[in-house]
Formats: C-alpha cells, structure tokens, sequence
C-alpha cells in the first residue's frame, strides 16, 4: 500500500475511534475527531501531514518504485 492509503486507515480509525468515546463517555470526545479532520484539511493546503511522519518513522515509505509490482 501506499502513504496515502495508510494516512487514510489511520484518520478512518481514529475518527471512528473518538465518535464511538463521545456515545459512550462524553461529546468532548468529538474535539479530536474534529482535529484529525482539520489536519487532513491543512495537510492538503501544506503538504505537511503529522500522521505520515509518524508513519515514516515506523518504516512506510512515501513512494513506491515501479519496479516493486506498485503500478497504481
């Protein structure tokens, strides 16, 4: 998979993650959806995501070469 894809999983997870704390405890849950949804708006603008530098670090590359079979 791609960067892309992975920072995708991880917003997708952690969005479903905090609405279901917000039902189940309390609405403030619902301030760090609301911040992963504004990091995804101003990574689009800045090309700076904090959830694929946290990636990197764990070892995902950014990019694919052509010749590892990725050719989406």
């Amino acid at each position: 998979m791609r960067m892309e894809e992975y920072v995708r999983i991880v917003a997708g997870v952690l969005v479903l993650i905090f609405v279901i704390l917000s039902a189940a405890h309390s609405r403030f849950w619902l301030l760090f959806a609301a911040l992963v949804g504004i990091n995804l708006i101003q990574s689009a603008f800045t090309h700076w995501c904090m959830i694929e530098k946290t990636l990197e670090k764990f070892g995902i590359r950014r990019y694919y070469r052509f010749d590892e079979g990725d050719i989406d």
